[in-house]
Order: structure tokens, then sequence, then C-alpha cells
């Protein structure tokens, strides 16, 4: 059995010498002067050719100037098909994208920022699968198993106050802005002990809270279930006539101020 060859078609002369036509259409896109050596061509078909010629424009170092030509078949003519500013292999390109998952650093979230959460976050599990009992032994702990002293039910409030009224409490810009609170989100982690109802630390690397004790009614815009809403629709400002005025009548008081008799307290 025999091998198929692919047909490699010569290059056609008529094209191949077309470099004046092909440098023509460069110095059409160009700036004067820009176009510059006629660096080769490369056959791409039946009676097509691709010039290249190089790019002096200092902005571009490195591309090339692609004028492709062809001729119809029996024609003696030859015209362009197109012509484009292509990199060549020394050229400086743009970084390859990024979605905007993977160019998020922790620190980015701004006020009213939302961050959704993809269904399939690997920082997430579902609550029913967590079945360690690490907190049972910090609430050993905060009884004072090991340890000398404890912090008192004075202290316990005071620092509740302190954290609650402060910047990762409910009354801040960011939390006002938040979609929902922290008690509600997958990344809030309980604290143990008597403090456990009020507060938990925010366990989201994205958020700007992460690593901090955050009260329950705190908010941010990295809620693990944080969905982008559309924009509110804007109010009409209302229409105010500053130039007629009504004439209203004056009323009466309830005082008599004919009579002469002082008013005060009997």
């Amino acid at each position: 059995m025999s091998r198929t060859r692919a047909r490699v078609s010569a290059p056609d002369q008529a094209c191949v010498a077309a470099v004046d036509l092909a440098r023509a259409a460069a110095e059409e896109l160009a700036r004067p002067g820009e176009p510059g050596d006629h660096l080769g061509y490369e056959s791409e078909g039946d009676r097509i050719v691709t010039h290249y010629f190089a790019c002096l424009d200092r902005a571009y170092r490195g591309w090339r100037w692609a004028v492709t030509v062809t001729r119809a078949s029996r024609a003696k003519k030859v015209t362009v098909s197109e012509a484009v500013l292509l990199p060549g292999s020394g050229a400086l390109l743009a970084p390859e994208w990024l979605p905007w998952s993977e160019r998020l650093r922790p620190g980015d979230l701004g006020v009213g920022d939302l961050l959704p959460t993809a269904d399939d976050d690997d920082r997430l599990a579902p609550g029913f699968t967590e079945t360690d009992e690490e907190t049972d032994h910090q609430a050993v702990f905060e009884y004072g198993l090991g340890r000398a002293r404890v912090l008192s039910a004075i202290g316990k409030d005071r620092a509740a106050r302190r954290w609650h009224s402060g910047e990762h409490g409910p009354h801040t810009p960011i939390a006002h802005a938040a979609p929902a609170q922290c008690s509600t989100c997958g990344f809030y982690w309980l604290l143990a002990g008597g403090l456990r109802p009020m507060f938990g630390v925010c366990a989201n690397e994205y958020a700007p809270d992460d690593g901090k004790v955050v009260a329950a009614d705190h908010g941010c815009g990295a809620h693990s279930e944080a969905a982008v809403l559309p924009p509110p629709v804007e109010q009409a400002i209302p229409i105010l006539d500053d130039l007629g005025y009504d004439l209203m009548e004056e009323e009466s008081g309830s005082v008599d101020e004919s009579a002469s008799e002082e008013l005060g307290h009997s």
C-alpha cells in the first residue's frame, strides 16, 4: 500500500514578482517610510503568495508587514488580497489574557464590590459534611484547663463592645453595602465559648477582613453566596415650581390677643 503525498504547488512567478505592488499596499496602511526591506515571500496556495516587509516603526519592533497577492486563473494581472501587520519571532507581545478570577489578589475587594463564588469552589463544602470536634476542644480550653487565669465576664463584655463598634462591626460602609451578613457566609468561622453567638473569624483570603475577628452582622462583597445584581433604576428628579406661589389664609390662634390678662400658671 503506497502512501498518499500532499501536493505542494510551486510558487506562482507572477505573484512572486509583484514585490512593488505588495510594498505599495503596505505603505497605504503604514506611515511613510515604515515598511522596510523585503524579507521574502511564502506560497500560500495556487497563485497565492504572501510578501513580508520589515516594520520600521519603533513601537512595533520585531513585527513585519504581510501582504498577500493573488491572480485569477489564466489572468495576468496580480491583485492584493490582504495586508496586515504580524508579530515576528522577537516581537513584543501583550501578556496572555487571564480571567478575572485568576487575576484577583487579596485586598483588591473594595466597598460595594461583589465577589461571586463558584459552585465548585474547593474552599467551601456543604455544611452537613463537617463532622470534626475541634470546637468542643476549644470550649473546654476556654474554661481554664491548663491555664492559670481566663477571660472574665467583664473582659468578654468589653471585647465584644470594642469589636462590634470597630471597623469589623456592622456600622461600616463596607458592611452597609454588603449583600448579606457574615453569619450566613460559608467563610465565617465561629468563635468558641461565650463569644460564639456574636463573633467569628473570616476565612476568605480575598476579603479585606481575612484572618480577623468579625461581628456576625458585619459583611462585605466577598460573601460566599454573593451574586451580581443589575444596577438599580435611578429615580427621576422631582420637578419643583419655584416661580409660582399660593396664598394661604392666616389662621387665628387659640389665644385672645385683645385680652389684658397676663398669661401664666394659676
